[in-house]
C-alpha cells in the first residue's frame, strides 16, 4: 500500500459524525470539570461543533473551519490571553482521550498514536500561545496531520 492510498485520519476516525460525537461527549465532561470548566464558562453552544470542524480539517477532512470560521487566526484568537496552565492542558488531553473511547473512535494503536500525537502537539502550542506576552504568528495554515507526520512549527 502506498502512502497515497492510506485513508486520512478523518476517514479512519469515521468522518464528521464521529468527530461531532467526540466533541459533544468531551464538552459534556469539560463543563462539569473543576479545573478546566471555568475556562469554558461562557462557551458558545456551537463550540463543540466548531472544534469538530477544526479536527476534521486537521485530520484531512473538509476545510470547513477555514472556509466558515476563518481558519487558524480565528482559532488563535480564542486562546490568546487565557493563561492556560500545564495541569489544565493535561486535563484537557485526559478528558479528550476518555471522550474518544466513549464516542467509539477507533482504538487501534496506529490511529490513537496519530490522534494523541496531534492532541499533545496542539495543546502544547495552545498553552504557549495563551500566556501573557506571547506573540504567536498571527497567520498560519491549519495544520494537516497524518499517520506519524507532524508539520513543522515555527514559533
Amino acid at each position: 500500500m502506498t502512502e497515497e492510498s492510506y485513508p486520512t485520519l478523518y476517514d479512519w476516525a469515521g468522518g464528521t459524525k464521529a468527530l461531532e460525537r467526540l466533541t459533544e461527549r468531551f464538552y459534556e465532561k469539560v463543563v462539569v470539570d473543576d479545573l478546566i470548566g471555568p475556562l469554558f464558562a461562557h462557551m458558545d453552544p456551537e463550540h463543540p461543533r466548531y472544534v469538530a470542524m477544526w479536527l476534521a480539517e486537521v485530520f484531512g477532512g473538509p476545510s470547513r473551519y477555514t472556509d466558515e470560521r476563518g481558519g487558524y487566526p480565528h482559532m488563535l484568537a480564542h486562546h490568546l490571553g487565557k493563561a492556560i496552565t500545564e495541569p489544565q492542558r493535561r486535563r484537557w488531553v485526559s478528558l479528550l482521550t476518555d471522550a474518544a473511547d466513549e464516542a467509539g473512535l477507533p482504538d487501534d494503536p496506529e490511529f490513537r498514536a496519530a490522534f494523541i500525537g496531534y492532541i499533545e502537539w496542539g495543546t502544547r502550542i495552545a498553552r504557549a500561545n495563551s500566556q501573557p506576552g506571547a506573540t504567536p504568528p498571527p497567520e498560519a495554515p491549519v495544520p494537516h496531520w497524518g499517520w506519524g507526520v507532524a508539520p513543522p512549527y515555527q514559533g
